[in-house]
């Protein structure tokens, strides 16, 4: 007879548990998952293109987001993670996927920056006690949140608990529940749902109200429907996407 919860850690991976294994795209043992995704580097997936997003470049060019330290979470092949470098950020950038890291590295040396970008290969949750500590004065998440189930919305949180700096900000892209404000991708099932079916199929859709009360800790700078960018721009963008941005208080806010 197991009586092993004890810590909050052990009902996380409890939870964990519930879902089927073929359906895990979190935790460590995804990244064979995450590998396959990204072996074939010519599949028409549109993040696959070496553009930054075009929200992040806004930030970055009025001026709400200053370099200083970055973390990319999910960073794929590091196309954000580069731009940042490009502006003068001290970048790490993390991804489940020994392929998405290879890739992302590939491309840091041919633009003649393979040492402007800390690239680390493995789970955020697990490295945030040692290689990703902070305090880092932007956190960016382009398509990372969107596949965590609720539970590890605690894990998420308490990461950027630990390692975004007084002041610093948050950005997100996640995926946009239908309805009025147009076109949505991801599951609005509620949240017992994913549990009772034993996975996410995809991801999970959110709303601007949701997103406001899961980050209500965080100050809203904006919240808005990523632009659709034209296949010739030199920017990413895709309408089924939130783009979020919120900053951390200093302590003498207010």
């Amino acid at each position: 007879m197991d009586r092993d919860i004890h810590t909050m850690d052990d009902v996380l991976r409890l939870m964990d548990g519930l879902f089927a294994p073929g359906a895990d795209r979190w935790t460590a043992g995804a990244g064979s998952w995450w590998d396959g995704f990204y072996a074939d580097r010519d599949r028409p997936v549109p993040f696959f293109v070496a553009k930054p997003d075009e929200n992040l470049v806004s930030y970055t060019e009025r001026g709400p987001v200053t370099p200083g330290r970055a973390l990319d979470l999910g960073c794929g092949p590091g196309r954000n993670a580069l731009h940042l470098a490009s502006l003068g950020f001290e970048v790490d950038a993390v991804d489940l996927s020994g392929s998405a890291i290879a890739w992302a590295e590939e491309r840091a040396r041919e633009a003649g920056a393979g040492d402007a970008v800390r690239f680390h290969h493995g789970n955020a949750f697990d490295l945030a006690a040692t290689e990703l500590t902070g305090p880092y004065d932007l956190v960016y998440d382009s398509g990372c949140f969107h596949h965590l189930p609720p539970h590890r919305r605690v894990s998420y949180l308490a990461l950027l608990d630990n390692c975004l700096a007084p002041g610093g900000h948050f950005a997100l892209s996640c995926f946009a529940a239908g309805g009025a404000d147009g076109p949505g991708m991801g599951s609005e099932l509620p949240d017992a749902a994913f549990y009772e079916r034993g996975g996410l199929q995809g991801g999970i859709a959110y709303t601007p109200d949701s997103l406001r009360r899961i980050f209500s800790a965080l100050t809203e700078v904006e919240l808005r429907r990523m632009r659709d960018e034209p296949s010739e721009s030199p920017l990413f963008g895709e309408p089924f996407l939130w783009t979020a941005l919120f900053r951390r208080d200093t302590g003498n806010d207010g």
